[in-house]
């Protein structure tokens, strides 16, 4: 398999969550790196965002259940790739931003990679959402002792190791619950600045202050799970392939 000096690897598989995301994808797709293959894993969308995915090379996986822990884990079911990332599909963030999360997991320095989120431009990041960003962090580190700045989408892990960490709330808790069940199970997390759009659209969870609230209801939740490591979540071994 040939690759580029920039990408170890095309190994890899970007989970794409989509819900009406028609105007965002043509932008998005053009910024997969080459020669890794984006799921568009469509939860719904009426807008042809599935046909538009398909048109422009995506894999497209549809979810019939809203949410976006059920789209996220429906496009890390159907992976076949041994590094997986998720990036959110409003063209908020760069999936081409992932390569060196990719590196990082690929070369063994880490096992979850995290974008920390830095806004570009006015409007990029709600004061709503930002606060609620910052509050979790908060409480995320007096669970698991964990010193991150941010809970963002843009994220890269080994395919494997993430199925086994039983990952189930299927809501916006989902996010929360792998860095969570991944830091009870002693994986090493990282955190790296990554530059932050103003989204395409409107936001189906923190557009306002009510989709704030019930993704702040749904990741308390996960923060009061008691701790466990699932049977084979223990922290992935180094490797220096796939």
């Amino acid at each position: 398999m040939t690759t580029s000096p920039d990408c170890p690897t095309t190994d890899v598989d970007v989970v794409l969550p989509c819900l009406n995301e028609a105007d965002a994808l043509p932008w998005v797709l053009g910024r997969i790196p080459p020669g890794w293959r984006a799921l568009v894993v469509d939860n719904g969308s009426t807008d042809g965002s599935a046909d538009i995915a398909r048109s422009l090379g995506a894999t497209v996986v549809h979810e019939a259940r809203r949410g976006f822990g059920a789209a996220c884990h429906a496009g890390l079911t159907a992976a076949t790739a041994g590094i997986v990332c998720f990036c959110d599909c409003d063209a908020s963030l760069d999936p081409g931003l992932l390569v060196p999360f990719v590196r990082e997991v690929h070369d063994g320095a880490a096992d979850l990679v995290l974008g920390r989120r830095r806004p570009q431009g006015r409007g990029a990041w709600p004061a709503h959402a930002r606060a609620g960003n910052l509050a979790l962090a908060r409480m995320l580190r007096r669970r698991t002792g964990l010193r991150l700045h941010d809970l963002g989408p843009l994220r890269a892990a080994r395919r494997e190791p993430l199925l086994a960490l039983s990952l189930d709330d299927r809501r916006s808790g989902y996010p929360l619950q792998m860095v969570v069940r991944a830091a009870d199970a002693g994986w090493r997390i990282t955190e790296h600045e990554v530059p932050y759009r103003p989204r395409t659209g409107v936001s189906k969870v923190t557009g306002t202050w009510r989709g704030t609230w019930q993704a702040l209801r749904d990741m308390s939740r996960v923060l009061n799970e008691a701790p466990r490591v699932p049977a084979g979540a223990d922290r992935p071994r180094s490797s220096s392939r796939p």
